[in-house]
């Protein structure tokens, strides 16, 4: 099986198109924490003087302690938010990431095995026992690629499901401080 020059030219126009459309998705998702975090900066500086002010307004012990105590879950509350923005702008990059890995991980894995059936077909006589081992290798690689990889997929999500919970409770937390107010 002889490489040609239009071969390798789609190759590389392949991936080409594939980097480019994955440095246009990091580019996406840079673009949606920048934009979060210039509007969580805004909201921070804004609620930051208006704070500032009601404690300027505080006129006994009681007052301030109530004010900040009335801070506490409002902050928790938009930390939780924020992280939980930063977590989702990750995650759909990265699956953008993964979903690209895994179509060009097929399309070599398609190419390899066509590769080893032509030279399976000629493979000199006597030779076919050699071959089925060598083929059978192959496959129980793949069985262990396929297995490690859904593995992988369960382990993000239980680690998405924890993640999940851990923000609920946080938001739990805040509340009954807010209500303790």
């Amino acid at each position: 099986m002889f490489i040609t020059a239009d071969q390798i030219t789609a190759s590389n126009q392949a991936a080409f198109e594939t980097t480019k459309a994955l440095a246009t998705k990091s580019f996406a998702g840079f673009e949606k924490l920048v934009d979060l975090n210039m509007a969580a900066a805004k909201a921070l500086m804004t609620e930051s003087f208006s704070n500032a002010q009601a404690a300027l307004a505080v006129k006994d012990l009681q007052q301030a302690l109530a004010l900040q105590t009335g801070l506490v879950a409002p902050v928790a509350e938009k930390s939780v938010a924020y992280s939980r923005h930063v977590y989702g702008i990750a995650v759909e990059t990265g699956a953008e990431f993964t979903k690209a890995f895994e179509g060009k991980a097929a399309e070599a894995q398609k190419a390899f095995n066509q590769v080893v059936e032509n030279v399976a077909k000629n493979a000199p006589a006597g030779t076919e026992s050699a071959v089925a081992v060598f083929k059978s290798a192959l496959a129980s690689s793949q069985t262990a690629i396929d297995s490690a990889q859904s593995s992988a997929k369960k382990a993000l999500a239980v680690a998405e499901s924890n993640m999940a919970a851990v923000t609920e409770q946080a938001l739990s937390a805040a509340a009954a401080v807010a209500k303790k107010a």
